[in-house]
């Protein structure tokens, strides 16, 4: 039981990933809410690498659903463990740069923290 509940928040983590590499590409303004003062979303360059970024977002959320459909829980519960990296670093990122502590805490540290408890109830369950 504890598993598919885990499995239905890794889907829910894959789908918001994907959603926030759609937005970067549709609505790159919003890349602003990542946490980095200063972000200049009308710069050509910046909205290059956000696109890169974007991509890349949506490739992580889809590894997940490919997971879901087709690997153990254990499988995913390592892969959500790996994963957790990203929003720690984009954490270490946003506090590097002098940004919110809201961002650093309420939106990267606390998606580390729910990747890291799915990651544990998938590999241990």
């Amino acid at each position: 039981m504890l598993i598919n509940v885990a499995s239905v928040l890794a889907g829910l983590i894959g789908a918001g990933i994907i959603f926030v590499g759609a937005r970067a590409l549709w609505a790159p303004q919003a890349a602003a809410g990542f946490g980095i003062p200063g972000t200049r979303t009308e710069d050509p360059n910046f909205r290059s690498w956000l696109s890169v970024k974007a991509v890349r977002d949506i490739a992580s959320g889809l590894f997940i659903f490919i997971l879901l459909a087709g690997a153990t829980p254990h499988l995913l519960g390592w892969f959500m463990l790996a994963a957790t990296g990203i929003p720690l670093g984009d954490a270490l990122i946003v506090l590097r740069s002098k940004g919110p502590r809201a961002a650093v805490y309420g939106v990267h540290g606390a998606t580390a923290v729910v990747m890291l408890a799915i990651s544990v109830i998938l590999l241990v369950g």
